[in-house]
């Protein structure tokens, strides 16, 4: 098309400076043209533009709230900035974890005093924080729970790491979005980098895995291996699951701290009880030792649809009351202790319906 506009007796002598110029010019203006063109279109039939604008625009103002200035991010690196959880922001503290009182002193020795007295331990190698935490039990006995309070008594900003973060359709993608999880913890540290359910991203390898996420998971743990080479970085990788067993071993071996959430027991379960119902309108009445004992096998979470289902019998009965001419309820009642004993039996058909073969209480060691 350019050449076209040059007339033919130019090409059988020396082109001009002008023309030169008016040549490059010309060809300048149309390979950026060709290329915003392209770009155009790649860009209108990427399905995922949409939310990396999105997701963009989230980071920088997380980023804002947190306090973090003069920090360059990469596109990848505000792709992951989009999950950050601000310390301060968090509600969850050790006040809100009950029955756990081992694990969280081996905690607070572990983990949050390296960070915290980071002064006390720069002369040592050993003396740091462990590079990966391990946190495994049956569900709903507060492993998420216990993260998120390790990071706010910690101070530390929190990745809460999706593996649907991580995948991309364009091949490559994966493995920058990986490096850019890693390069972000070390920027922003002390920090944190959460992956629930830890399992279903880092299980065992196999030939079977698809080629994109073998490779994730490689530069994955390449890159976690990679934290180890500087003692002074403060940067932690904290996954929580329910089945251990599925975990790579070489991901095991990356995680060298590890506590066992285990099913409460009946002191624990007591103690759970009376931090959910600290609150609430109870009977004075209320034995928790009793309705602990009745509760074998029941998780933290189980015990707090427990009390909620307790409240909302004392709500259906005022709801009841207040439809006819006679009552004389002008509040909710307390929580009295057959409405816990009520909800018990609730959660118990619930949870034989549930369980296969009717087995309703895991295991407790």
């Amino acid at each position: 098309m350019v050449l076209k506009e040059i007339p033919t007796e130019s090409l059988s002598r020396p082109l001009s400076r002008n023309e030169i110029v008016g040549l490059i010019f010309r060809l300048t203006i149309f390979g950026a043209v060709t290329y915003y063109t392209i770009k155009w279109m790649v860009d209108a039939i990427d399905p995922t533009r949409k939310q990396k604008m999105e997701a963009q625009k989230q980071a920088e103002k997380l980023m804002k709230q947190i306090g973090v200035k003069n920090v360059k991010l990469s596109e990848y690196e505000m792709s992951i900035a989009a999950h950050l959880v601000d310390p301060l922001s968090m509600q969850v503290t050790w006040s809100d974890v009950a029955g756990l009182d081992d694990v969280i002193a081996e905690l607070k020795d572990t983990v949050i005093l390296p960070i915290q007295k980071r002064h006390l331990f720069e002369g040592s190698r050993l003396l740091q924080p462990p590079k990966g935490v391990l946190l495994y039990g049956p569900p709903g006995c507060g492993k998420t729970l216990i993260a998120k309070a390790t990071a706010k008594e910690a101070g530390c900003r929190f990745i809460n790491l999706q593996p649907s973060t991580l995948t991309d359709k364009w091949y490559g993608e994966s493995q920058k979005l990986a490096a850019a999880v890693f390069s972000l913890a070390v920027k922003l540290q002390p920090s944190i980098i959460f992956i629930d359910e830890i399992d279903s991203f880092l299980r065992n390898r196999s030939s079977s895995d698809h080629e994109a996420t073998a490779m994730m998971k490689a530069q994955f743990m390449s890159l976690w291996d990679g934290l180890d080479t500087d003692y002074n970085c403060q940067v932690i990788v904290m996954g929580a699951t329910n089945r251990p067993q599925d975990l790579d071993s070489a991901i095991l071996r990356r995680m060298p701290t590890r506590f066992h959430i285990n099913q409460p027991n009946v002191k624990q379960r007591e103690l759970i009880l009376d931090l959910i119902l600290l609150n609430e309108k109870v009977d004075i009445h209320v034995n928790l030792n009793e309705i602990a004992r009745e509760t074998e096998g029941f998780s933290g979470s189980d015990l707090k649809e427990l009390c909620r289902d307790a409240a909302m019998f004392c709500v259906r009965d005022y709801v009841n009351c207040s439809d006819t001419e006679e009552s004389t309820e002008e509040e909710i009642r307390p929580i009295k202790q057959q409405d816990l004993r009520k909800a018990i039996g609730k959660m118990r058909r619930s949870k034989e319906a549930t369980v296969p073969n009717g087995l309703m209480h895991l295991t407790v060691d």
